[in-house]
């Protein structure tokens, strides 16, 4: 049954399924977790290590849901982003690139298992994602 080969039986991220006092790694753990290399440089994981991420938030759900069906109906990501969001990403819901450990929980974990898309066709999130600043509808324009 040993899963991880390195120790770290007393060690907060040592565990199976036991990362939240682990490093800057997120909720994800993953096979990389383990390797001995939770320095704390965020570039440990093979998955990659930053996301160009846009998104869209809204305050109440039946903004961001509203925000979902211009999408759905063919408008592209950043028009409606510039529309409906409600913080400074408005120029297009462009946030650049984000590090693994600069987001919130739930949208870091959105954001890289997202495939990468377009503005004109985009892969998003569908519900929107809670954080506590809100809705998001989040797209991935590029990993790294």
């Amino acid at each position: 049954m040993p899963k991880n080969k390195g120790g770290g039986g007393g060690s907060k991220g040592g565990g199976g399924g036991a990362s939240k006092g682990g490093a800057k790694s997120g909720k994800k753990s993953g096979k990389s977790d383990g390797d001995g290399d939770d320095g704390g440089s965020g570039k440990q994981k093979k998955g990659g290590t930053a996301v160009k991420v846009r998104h869209i938030l809204c305050e109440k759900q039946s903004k961001a849901l509203e925000a979902m069906e211009k999408i759905k109906a063919g408008q592209r990501f950043n028009t409606v982003a510039e529309q409906y969001s409600e913080d400074k990403a408005r120029q297009g819901g462009d946030l650049g690139w984000m590090t693994r450990g600069s987001m919130v929980g739930p949208f870091q974990d959105a954001a890289f298992a997202l495939a990468t898309s377009t503005p004109d066709k985009p892969i998003y999130t569908d519900p929107p994602i809670r954080t506590k600043f809100g809705y998001h509808i989040i797209m991935v324009e590029g990993k790294k």
